[in-house]
């Protein structure tokens, strides 16, 4: 008997699922130092995640919809609920021995576990209400911001100033409201009959059925996929040797330091990447390495972070 289920969300989710890897691969290489690719810094990589994360919360929704227009399905939904909140603290477990400080507190498989619950009564609720929500939450950053949701108290909210680095940092607001979007944007697919359309597209090509099945395994991708690449890019560095090990942790304790007294964890991370930008072209980068406590050294070393704090996206190239 042939599946019922819609390729199109499967398809979607697969989609991110591949750029999720690619961007994780890039942050690997660059961590390790083969590239010199800004991905922790660059706006453009930036831009690159937040689409990612949006995609997969976006299709969450639009799954909420699939699942429950009917009616809600308790039993499945709460054990979808929590396979991913297992999963959410086993990646908060994983990135605290991996990386201390910087691990995930609050990231997508916390915000898709939360925003299901926010949107899980809207899929009983009529369109405009759902969109309204969606609209309400996509905005809350804009006017509801405030200094009292700053701290850990608060992370969540997406209201505050967080006071940590984290690698993966995504609140509910506005992310959640791109759950309620995907939910909406489903409701009226259902009621423009767009879906009865869409079930024509079933992507039996190799390469469609590769990346629906990789959508229909999304979570357990998620979880393996970057030990995996992260394992194989450091089993690299012992083969390669070292790859400007010093740089990297240039940059990582030079960002903790400022993110200590200025609690900007993008800001920090991009003056301390143009600092050390400065540095090689400078020329003082190996002689720093080589005498940390040369005064003079540190003096040049100081005036650049100070330059590059004041403007992170100076260009070292050219100075400006």
């Amino acid at each position: 008997m042939p599946s019922t289920r819609l390729a199109v969300p499967d398809l979607a989710r697969g989609l991110a699922v591949v750029a999720m890897a690619v961007y994780h691969l890039s942050w690997d290489l660059s961590w390790f130092g083969f590239v010199d690719w800004p991905v922790a810094q660059g706006e453009g990589w930036r831009s690159f995640a937040a689409a990612i994360a949006g995609s997969f919360l976006f299709v969450a929704g639009i799954s909420l919809d699939l699942a429950h227009h009917k009616g809600i399905r308790w039993q499945a939904f709460g054990r979808r609920l929590a396979v991913i909140i297992a999963a959410a603290a086993a990646v908060s477990l994983a990135t605290w021995f991996t990386f201390g400080d910087s691990f995930v507190r609050f990231g997508i498989l916390h915000c898709i576990a939360a925003s299901s619950v926010i949107a899980l009564p809207f899929t009983r609720a009529p369109l405009l209400i759902t969109a309204a929500a969606a609209a309400f939450v996509l905005t809350l950053p804009l006017w509801a911001s405030s200094y009292i949701f700053n701290g850990q108290l608060w992370l969540w909210t997406g209201l505050g100033t967080p006071d940590f680095g984290s690698v993966d940092y995504v609140p509910l607001a506005p992310w959640a409201g791109a759950t309620l979007s995907g939910l909406a944007l489903s409701k009226l697919f259902r009621k423009a009959r767009i879906w009865d359309r869409l079930s024509a597209v079933r992507a039996t090509d190799p390469a469609g059925r590769f990346t629906r099945f990789i959508g229909r395994h999304s979570l357990p991708i998620y979880l393996l996929h970057q030990p995996v690449l992260y394992g194989l890019v450091w089993a690299a560095t012992l083969v390669a040797g070292d790859i400007d090990q010093a740089g990297n942790a240039f940059v990582r304790n030079c960002a903790a330091a400022c993110q200590e007294s200025l609690g900007a964890p993008d800001i920090c991370e991009q003056a301390c990447g143009c600092t050390l930008a400065f540095l090689k072209e400078d020329g003082i980068w190996t002689a720093l390495n080589q005498d940390p406590e040369n005064q003079s050294l540190r003096d040049r070393m100081n005036g650049r972070y100070a330059q590059c704090l004041a403007d992170p996206e100076l260009d070292p190239g050219t100075g400006s």
